[in-house]
């Protein structure tokens, strides 16, 4: 499965409203998980098997409550039993047809 993933705290107490030091925690331990990974600017991508994934974003969740009171999750699952390297191979096949369409 691929999930698409944003978490952030609350409640932080700062006056500019910076967010970053706990993601970067989030994505540290992502990267740390050995699961083939890729941060954007608004989410971050992980795969592998549903158990897997969702405890590396349990382990970011409880990570970025460190830095607040509240947490906020946004996610979005492409669960399809049987496909592996989706991360890159789904780029890979949308780059394709963009270069069969020119």
């Amino acid at each position: 499965m691929l999930v698409a993933f944003s978490v952030a705290p609350s409640g932080t107490g700062r006056t500019d409203g910076s967010v970053h030091d706990a993601v970067a925690e989030a994505v540290r331990i992502v990267r740390e998980s050995g699961l083939p990974n890729r941060t954007t600017s608004m989410f971050t991508e992980i795969e592998g098997e549903w158990d897997e994934v969702f405890a590396v974003i349990r382990e970011a969740c409880e990570a970025v409550g460190d830095y607040g009171s509240r947490v906020s999750l946004v996610l979005k699952a492409d669960i399809r039993p049987g496909f592996t390297n989706e991360l890159e191979g789904k780029v890979d096949r949308l780059e394709a047809a963009l270069e069969n369409d020119g």
